[in-house]
């Protein structure tokens, strides 16, 4: 074939293979049938009718960050004018208020709150819970970007940090009855009359496991460790509040099903939450920890020397603290006398002298870092092996650490306080989870008393 009859029929070819590509390039047509104007504006329109749409508004569990923090419901009421009625659970102040909204424009469509609400709360870098926040606040957003809707929820990503926001429609009741996960609140941190230790327990509908849980009422965050030796798993998870229960995120997952609502039941104070086929998963109480330490030894006679302190503006702030220490405290100082403060509750173990007391110091409230009076409480010591636990047996009060000191007469003020250390049934002691330091925690085996210390070893 000669060379110019090659050359017409490659042309003829790719003549026909262009014309072929031109006339089915319909998919590429109809993807430019809208400019990018046209596009954006849809999407502005479509979700200003979303946010319009639900009668009563919308409601939105916000967990801002659930690897540090719970959630905050938040309720939004949108109105044409570009108001929004606002109401949340952040703290006490679950009334409503009115701001203002805009739909705008940003790396995608999104609604921003452009006047000061209750979502604010939760971006005032002023604002933060625990110091490992400070200038961060509570990693909170007040503008989300619209990623469109899924079975009648609208779904948002906070532009701070990519979190997920899901609204659901809300209901007259939600509004009505968001004062009540306040209430709720109240169980999740347990009262006076509820035991001191707790445990997430989840069954597959044949295998059980039992965790540790500890929760942080600041954060609303809950820890949960496996007990059980070659078995890792643990379950931390932001916490939130609603009428009936808890809400967490992540989700607690058992038998390969995410469970996420736990219902609370009053009689016994524990949280459940129900899969299918016997999975569940339950928060509950127990009358003593799930795993007995040997830590006590190092308090008993023959052990060297050891020093622990409650210091107010340290160990104060744990969360550990139980809430019959800080009441007891409380009122300890408040019958020491006016401007009057207990700056440290310091037990001394195995002092070089033979003996071993706890030492109360004050200071004044105007001047805390300066002592200005002590009280020494001597005891003696025993362990129980079976129970792991340490009795500290009350002998004499002394205002001096001194062998030759005088004995003083009990401190009325200080008694009821005392009294919970020297229990006769013993004490708890075993290492404490705190950031920073060194701590160690003395529970009573009896009664919901805990008290977080420094140690000085």
């Amino acid at each position: 074939m000669k060379i110019k009859n090659i050359y017409k029929y490659l042309f003829a070819a790719i003549l026909i293979l262009h014309l072929s590509a031109c006339n089915n390039n319909t998919d590429a047509d109809q993807l430019f049938d809208e400019t990018p104007t046209t596009r954006i504006n849809n999407q502005k329109s479509e979700l200003n009718t979303a946010l319009l749409s639900s009668q009563f508004g919308w409601k939105a569990v916000y967990f801002t960050d659930n690897t540090v923090l719970g959630g905050y419901t938040h309720l939004f009421k949108f109105a044409q004018d570009g108001t929004v009625e606002m109401a949340s659970d952040f703290d006490a102040d679950t009334d409503v208020y009115k701001s203002e909204y805009a739909i705008q424009l940003g790396s995608t469509v999104s609604v921003t709150f452009t006047t000061k609400n209750r979502i604010h709360l939760l971006s005032d870098s002023d604002s933060y819970p625990i110091p490992a926040l400070r200038a961060k606040g509570y990693l909170g957003d007040f503008q989300f970007l619209y990623y469109g809707q899924e079975n009648g929820e609208i779904i948002f990503r906070a532009n701070r940090n990519g979190t997920e926001i899901r609204f659901v429609k809300a209901t007259a009741d939600d509004w009505t009855k968001l004062s009540q996960n306040l209430v709720m609140e109240q169980n999740v941190i347990g009262s006076d009359a509820r035991p001191l230790f707790r445990l997430l327990e989840t069954t597959d509908g044949t295998t059980t496991h039992k965790f540790d849980f500890s929760f942080s009422e600041i954060t609303r965050f809950a820890e949960s460790n496996s007990i059980e030796t070659g078995y890792s798993i643990s379950y931390n998870m932001g916490v939130g509040y609603t009428p009936t229960g808890i809400v967490v995120s992540p989700a607690v997952e058992v038998g390969g099903q995410k469970l996420t609502n736990f219902v609370y039941n009053d009689a016994d104070g524990s949280f459940t939450a129900t899969g299918t086929g016997g999975v569940s998963a339950t928060i509950k109480y127990s009358t003593k920890p799930l795993i007995l330490t040997d830590d006590y030894k190092i308090l008993l006679p023959g052990s060297p020397n050891n020093v622990y302190a409650y210091i107010y503006n340290l160990t104060k702030p744990e969360p550990a603290n139980s809430k019959l220490f800080l009441s007891l405290l409380a009122n300890a100082e408040a019958l020491a006398g006016t401007g009057i403060m207990i700056q440290r509750i310091q037990p001394w173990f195995n002092n070089a002298d033979g003996t071993s007391y706890i030492e109360y110091r004050f200071a004044a409230v105007s001047n805390p870092a300066v002592t200005i009076a002590r009280r020494y409480h001597y005891f003696t010591i025993q362990g129980n092996a079976a129970n792991k636990t340490v009795t500290l047996i009350p002998g004499v009060w002394k205002s001096t650490a001194t062998a030759a000191a005088p004995a003083i007469a009990t401190p009325t003020f200080l008694k009821a306080l005392d009294d919970e250390f020297m229990n006769p049934q013993g004490l708890y002691f075993a290492r404490a989870s705190v950031s920073g330091y060194t701590a160690y925690t003395f529970t009573s085996t009896t009664t919901p008393f805990r008290m977080v210390a420094y140690s000085f070893q």
